[in-house]
């Protein structure tokens, strides 16, 4: 089942500021668009990024892992299993240890034994760490009963999270997030791995004011901001000034073959190349790799590749990470195929309900996310999707997908205040949030979030747009136009990649993979025709002789030389 998607296009906005001339017009009309006024807007560099000093808790944060390293303490870093996590850990490990700790370890939650976060099962299981001082990465803020019981051992927490926290704080000896209430910090959009990062930025200052480095010796923390940008694009939050600060910075070591050997080892698993690599890219080949191994595996395997200095052994671990890629894309669309069924017995009175909750005794609670994400794509609509924690299991696991106009951890907060105590654990963000439900209660939720959603979404929200930057001149259907765009990111959330819209008249046809449609289409003006993809466009029925399509331009680099291709997003009928 699948909503017919309306193309708006996006207002025209004035050009101003002054512009590089190797900037091209239509970057120029793209820029602006998203709210760039200047190529330094459009293309930020790190000395604009915001003040480490503006982030509140970074100074009990930083004297504790300065006391630490001054007394050779065991501090381990607690990960989660995601790819915003593992990377977290990742930058959290080497940068401790560039900055002179000499006893660091990591650890992450297995998510079918431990579940999310740090929990009292993760604490027991880390006693045999010996640790002195645990930092969480990407989650804790949640973590009452974890920080508690990491505390009960005599061990010191610091938690650094960029999750939204709940009514009260967990007693941590220290917390960083940007996203507590009254901390000053000006971005609210880092990921987990960009506040690890921040922390690291503190610390060696605090370690530079109390003379730690010798004359020329400071450590050089930008090598971490290749698993930066990697987190951060995997994550999906917003690319604001200061995030696209950082993901270019990290894009630029990665083109440059400057990223470690871990990434480079997935860059070439993934068959892509480092010198052309873009956001997407890491969006759709490399996180999902590392995010495999949290899913159907151990998330440890993700961690160990990007800690790893050495380029053979990288490589190894990346094949594996392929092959549990592919296992996990497998499974996926076994359970897409069953949700896609399952959306048919949920249609009330002819239409489906504001909000799609979905579950199968069968499916994979490490992959119930994936299955939310397409189908909120599929319907427009917010969709939580549960599987049984563990197989046999009465507690479920859920994941939840948002549209905008719906801030879905607020919803689940929302249904937590009007049934007190049916949802054990709950958290997340405005788009995505994840709880725990007893099996039992599922009808009770179901029926309490879909009451809540009818009552605070607004319904026009519930129709399904796709936003354009209007039509392409048809002498911007070239190698150097393509390049550009390809070129003019990071684009992201926020700072969406350009999409194009126009009519064309459909040439040629054919299917590929079952699944996939492969057109050759006429732009009006131009002499020769253009080849264009869409993925999953199959279905079952030729395509019009004429078309409106929603389209991203891209390189061809199958066929190489000057050839392009039309990645088509949506098409009408004309």
């Amino acid at each position: 089942m699948t909503l017919e998607r309306r193309i708006v296009r996006r207002a025209p906005v004035d050009l101003r500021g002054d512009w590089p001339d190797h900037v091209l017009p239509l970057l120029r009309r793209l820029y602006a668009a998203r709210g760039a006024a200047n190529w330094d807007d459009a293309q930020p560099r790190l000395a604009r990024l915001h003040a480490p000093e503006t982030m509140g808790g970074l100074d009990v944060a930083t004297q504790l892992l300065a006391d630490a390293i001054a007394q050779d303490r065991h501090i381990v870093v607690v990960g989660d299993f995601d790819c915003d996590g593992a990377t977290a850990c990742a930058v959290g490990v080497r940068g401790l240890r560039l900055l002179g700790a000499q006893r660091v370890s990591h650890a992450v939650p297995n998510r079918a034994v431990h579940g999310y976060g740090l929990s009292p099962g993760l604490v027991d299981d880390l006693a045999a760490l010996q640790p002195d001082l645990l930092v969480t990465v990407d989650h804790g803020i949640a973590c009452h009963a974890g920080v508690a019981a990491a505390r009960a051992r005599g061990w010191q927490v610091l938690v650094t999270d960029h999750h939204l926290p709940g009514t009260t704080l967990p007693d941590a000896h220290a917390i960083v997030d940007p996203n507590l209430r009254d901390d000053g910090f000006p971005s609210k959009a880092l990921a987990g791995v960009g506040v690890m990062f921040y922390v690291l930025l503190a610390l060696r200052r605090r370690l530079r004011e109390g003379g730690a480095f010798t004359a020329g010796a400071e450590p050089d923390l930008s090598v971490l901001l290749d698993l930066v940008a990697v987190g951060t694009v995997a994550d999906l939050v917003p690319l604001d000034a200061n995030n696209r600060a950082l993901v270019g910075a990290g894009m630029r070591r990665l083109r440059a073959g400057q990223g470690c050997a871990g990434l480079q080892a997935l860059i070439e698993s993934a068959g892509r190349d480092a010198r052309t690599l873009t956001a997407s890219d890491i969006g759709y080949a490399l996180a999902p790799r590392i995010n495999a191994a949290g899913r159907l595996e151990d998330m440890a395997l993700g961690i160990e590749c990007l800690l790893s200095d050495d380029a053979s052994h990288a490589r190894t671990l990346a094949a594996t990470l392929g092959e549990i890629n592919a296992e996990r894309r497998g499974v996926q669309q076994d359970m897409t195929d069953d949700a896609e069924a399952a959306l048919a017995r949920v249609v009330l009175d002819g239409a489906l309900p504001p909000v799609v909750c979905l579950f199968d005794p069968a499916w994979h609670p490490g992959v119930v996310g994936l299955v939310a994400s397409r189908m909120k794509e599929r319907v427009h609509r917010p969709v939580v999707a549960f599987a049984p924690a563990e197989p046999g299991s009465d507690s479920l696991r859920g994941s939840a997908r948002s549209i905008p106009g719906l801030h879905i951890r607020d919803a689940l907060a929302a249904v937590d205040t009007a049934l007190p105590g049916l949802i054990p654990r709950f958290g997340g963000h405005a788009m995505a949030a994840g709880l725990t439900l007893p099996h039992a209660a599922l009808d009770a939720f179901s029926e309490a979030l879909r009451t809540h959603v009818e009552r605070v979404l607004d319904p026009a929200a519930l129709q399904a747009e796709l936003v354009s930057d209007g039509a392409l001149d048809v002498a911007e259907f070239d190698r150097r136009h393509a390049e550009g765009l390809r070129d003019g990111g990071p684009w992201g959330q926020a700072f969406p990649e350009p999409m194009f819209d126009g009519e064309f008249d459909v040439t040629d046809w054919r299917v590929v993979g079952q699944r996939h449609l492969k057109l050759t289409v006429r732009v009006p003006g131009r002499a020769k025709p253009v080849d264009a993809i869409h993925f999953g466009g199959w279905t079952g029925t030729p395509p019009p002789s004429r078309v409106h399509l929603a389209y991203r331009l891209s390189v061809d680099d199958y066929r190489g030389g000057d050839a392009i291709q039309l990645i088509v997003e949506h098409r009408i009928a004309v």
